[in-house]
């Protein structure tokens, strides 16, 4: 949603060595702020919004004004309060000694209460005291600190809204259409593992088995989502068109540490039916996976970021909806015929424009068979605190000249009488007439939430359900045709054109049965990272795609029925091991290449061996351990996913599924310090999956918070002798453990309210060291979150190393002037003899031996 800013790109291309660069004559150079008024804009909105006149001047009033700051805290429930914990009990107190600061009002972040748990908050600081004044900037470092880890996430509010009128249960299936950034899925796959935590110990304690203790603040009841031993069965699908936004979101979503997370690369109008495992009752039946709920954050023109998209008051045109509407229409359409009959699509725009909201919700609805098939949700009872409007049922259209038009009866008398056609303006955008089925549709059950109702962004929000399987009805036309236009204007379309019809129509139905699809442009753009503070310029042009025919393109369960029966005695008659060429990996259109997935089978040597060395209990499913490589052997990483994950990768391999993602990252082959010690160390994503069934023999209880900053402080510390008991409490058992990977279980006597929070990470003992096996940011932002220590992480090994090449080179230094001084002496020695004076022999001796010692 929004327009994208392209960021990256090369930086200093035209150097070839050395610094040829001129002096910059505008280093400090300013530029004048955008105007914030665009008369084409005020003039549809002031037409159009249901505003009285002083409610209006607050509309605009908040557009104008900066945008502020909000973040949430993400994560299971237990880690998040714990990390709030921090703000209210560390850094607001600072902040609110002083009101004031150079005349600018300083208030601390403040919860939004409308978020569940006030897990969200919001800050009106500006920028320029957040950098200067001393207790908001070290406050700023820790917000910077925890967002690195994942801990946090800097979104606009209103962009976690969709998430939380979904009524997403755990165990649900969940198809994020439009994903990327990232942000809306990190709270879909957050819900998918509600109460995961609390499940999983409940389970383990009631076979018998030693559970890792679980936060105070897990609760959950064992029978949801009880399948699989407490472990979350969900699924959330995120799928983005563009390759490296599909990167970006694998980089945002893996910090949650998910097996039950699959990244894609389709375009949402062509997304495939994933095949499934087959019923055994019906064997010979194919069968494709249904959602429960599908969030469509669409595309869309972006009016509603106005106050962080500055640019757009500038660049803003009517046009930029219009030529969005039929895009978003055909998602909502696809989004709708993957969902399973009772499940629920959120439709959701940044765009303030009814031509981009309502009109595709009535256009998708009518395309699916009518009201009685497609029910719009009244979500008044979720977000009682969130101020909003209702949906509208009558709207007006601005055309690319700024000319409104009330209904397409008007449009099509002013053709009539010899007016031009606007252009891209089509029947479907405007409100039903009487005579439709959808006419009466309950619009009013939409959300629309603007700037100046609690200082955020402008958004709209649809809940739909679906009550019945239908068959999609023709797409109409989306550009008005003046019936007296030249023949070679009106005629059937031919050649590239005809092909191109012919290609759009043969790809949905590809998709219909999860065939390979080639890649068609793309019309609009999400937003980019909402946590970015600046945007680039809209793009003045915006990529066309020629608009379908009126050709019938069928739903994807009733469309090709018969040729999913044709297929089964083909089906039947498959082999289940993939063929040869599926071995290969996986090439991109733009290029690119992705790994196949492959599952190690339970006896592999390395799972034997590894469940060997952890103890890892037996009611660990070690059948979902995979790689990536076209050989199927371990040779770097071992993935973990869950049994939905894999039966979807399984079933779908070689059917031109582009998959980029697949659970998480679970072993990591280490140089092991003797042939006993197994290579494989277990990564801190996977630690919350597995650290439960590791046997006790690899598992050390630190109660201590002394120690844990010891070992987070310095990495690499070394182990000697009685080095051990300097580790406090855990160094007894540290000295008698075994070498290798092992869990270190964080668990707090609750003495120290800010030392609460119960977690598990990787210890690797070797010969004479042990270390923690976190990335150095990780540290980092630990230190500063339980210690509020901001010291550099000390690296013991590259200290010695440094100082092992000092001392060499002081040595080198000092056995070269020993050497000069040598042959000086000699010299000396020499001559004297010469000169037969004896005693000087006795005194160079004495030379020699005082320089040599």
């Amino acid at each position: 949603m929004g327009r994208k800013s392209h960021r990256g790109g090369r930086r200093g291309s035209d150097r070839k060595g050395g610094d040829n660069r001129k002096p910059r004559t505008d280093a400090y150079r300013s530029y004048p702020d955008i105007l914030k008024n665009n008369e084409k804009l005020e003039a549809f909105y002031n037409n159009l919004l249901p505003l009285d006149d002083d409610e209006k001047k607050e509309f605009w009033a908040a557009l104008r004004r900066d945008l502020p700051n909000s973040f949430r805290f993400c994560g299971s429930k237990g880690h998040a309060v714990a990390v709030k914990r921090l703000l209210e009990m560390r850094y607001a107190p600072e902040i609110d000694k002083i009101q004031t600061f150079n005349g600018d009002i300083v208030q601390a972040p403040q919860p939004v209460p409308w978020y569940p748990d006030q897990l969200a908050y919001s800050m009106t600081t500006p920028k320029q005291v957040v950098r200067k004044f001393p207790p908001f900037a070290t406050f700023q470092k820790f917000l910077v600190s925890e967002t690195s880890v994942g801990n946090i996430s800097r979104q606009e509010l209103v962009s976690m809204i969709p998430p939380l009128v979904m009524d997403l249960k755990p165990g649900m299936t969940v198809l994020d259409l439009c994903a990327a950034p990232g942000s809306k899925s990190a709270q879909l796959l957050e819900m998918i593992h509600t109460g995961e935590e609390a499940r999983i110990r409940k389970f383990m304690e009631a076979f018998g088995e030693a559970a890792l203790p679980a936060n105070e603040q897990e609760v959950a009841d064992p029978t949801d989502d009880s399948a699989d031993d407490g472990r979350a069965t969900g699924l959330l699908i995120a799928n983005d068109v563009e390759y490296k936004r599909c990167h970006m979101l694998v980089h945002q979503l893996k910090r949650l540490s998910s097996p039950n997370l699959i990244v894609t690369n389709h375009d949402a109008t062509l997304f495939p039916s994933l095949r499934i495992s087959r019923d055994p009752e019906h064997p010979n039946v194919p069968r494709y996976l249904k959602f429960d709920r599908i969030l469509a954050d669409v595309p869309c023109s972006g009016d509603g970021t106005l106050r962080k998209n500055i640019d757009l008051w500038k660049y803003w045109q009517p046009g930029n909806a219009l030529g969005l509407h039929a895009t978003q229409s055909r998602i909502l359409v696809r989004a709708l015929q993957l969902l399973k009959v009772g499940g629920r699509v959120v439709f959701s725009t940044c765009s303030m424009n009814p031509v981009e909201n309502e009109s595709v919700v009535v256009s998708a609805i009518e395309r699916c068979g009518g009201p009685d098939v497609i029910d719009i949700i009244d979500c008044k009872d979720r977000l009682p605190l969130l101020r909003r409007y209702p949906g509208m049922h009558q709207w007006k259209i601005m055309d690319k000249s700024g000319r409104i038009w009330n209904n397409w009866e008007e449009v099509q008398q002013h053709v009539l009488t010899g007016g031009q056609a606007p252009s891209k303006i089509s029947q479907t955008m405007f409100p039903r007439p009487d005579t439709s089925d959808c006419s009466s549709l309950p619009l009013d059950r939409c959300m629309r939430v603007y700037a100046h109702q609690q200082d955020t962004g402008g958004f709209f929000i649809t809940v739909l359900e679906k009550k019945k399987e239908f068959k999609a009805k023709e797409e109409m036309k989306s550009q008005f045709e003046a019936p007296d236009a030249p023949q070679n204007e009106t005629a059937a379309p031919t050649g590239d054109s005809t092909a191109a019809v012919e290609t759009k129509i043969t790809e949905e139905s590809k998709a219909a049965v999860g065939q390979p699809t080639d890649e068609l442009p793309s019309i609009g753009s999400k937003r980019t990272l909402e946590e970015t503070e600046t945007e680039q310029p809209p793009d003045s042009k915006r990529q066309r795609t020629a608009t379908p025919t009126s050709e019938k393109v069928e739903n994807i369960a009733e469309a090709i029925l018969d040729a999913e029966t044709a297929k089964v005695e083909t089906d039947s008659l498959e082999s289940p091991a993939p063929k040869a060429e599926t071995d290969k990996r996986v090439k991109r259109a733009e290029g690119n290449f992705e790994e196949p997935f492959k599952y190690l089978p339970t006896d592999h040597e390395v799972v034997r061996d590894i469940s060997l060395f952890y103890n890892i209990s037996p009611r660990f499913p070690s059948d979902r351990f995979m790689v990536r490589n076209a050989l199927g052997e371990p040779a770097k990483a071992i993935y973990y996913s869950s049994q939905l994950i894999r039966e979807i990768l399984v079933e779908n391999e070689g059917r031109g599924v582009r998959f980029i993602h697949g659970g998480l990252k679970m072993f990591m082959k280490q140089d092991s310090p003797s042939a006993e010690v197994c290579r494989w160390r277990i990564q801190a994503e996977g630690l919350p999956i597995i650290a439960g069934y590791v046997g006790r023999e690899r598992l050390i209880r630190l109660t201590d918070k002394k120690t844990l900053h010891m070992l987070l402080r310095e990495m690499f510390p070394k182990f000697i002798d009685d080095d051990w008991k300097k580790l406090n409490e855990i160094g007894e058992r540290i000295r008698d453990i075994g070498m290798g990977c092992c869990l270190l279980s964080i668990e707090p006597d609750g003495t120290d309210p800010e030392f609460s929070e119960r977690m598990v990470l990787p210890l690797w003992k070797s010969f004479h060291s042990l270390n923690l096996m976190l990335p150095k940011e990780d540290r980092s932002a630990m230190m500063l979150r339980l210690f509020n220590d901001t010291s550099p992480v000390i690296n013991r090994t590259l200290k010695e190393s440094a100082k092992l090449e000092a001392e060499t080179a002081d040595s080198d230094v000092k056995e070269e002037t020993e050497d000069k001084v040598d042959e000086v002496i000699e010299d000396v020695v020499d001559v004297k003899m010469q000169d037969g004076e004896a005693e000087a022999e006795a005194n160079g001796d004495e030379v020699v031996s005082e320089k040599s010692g």
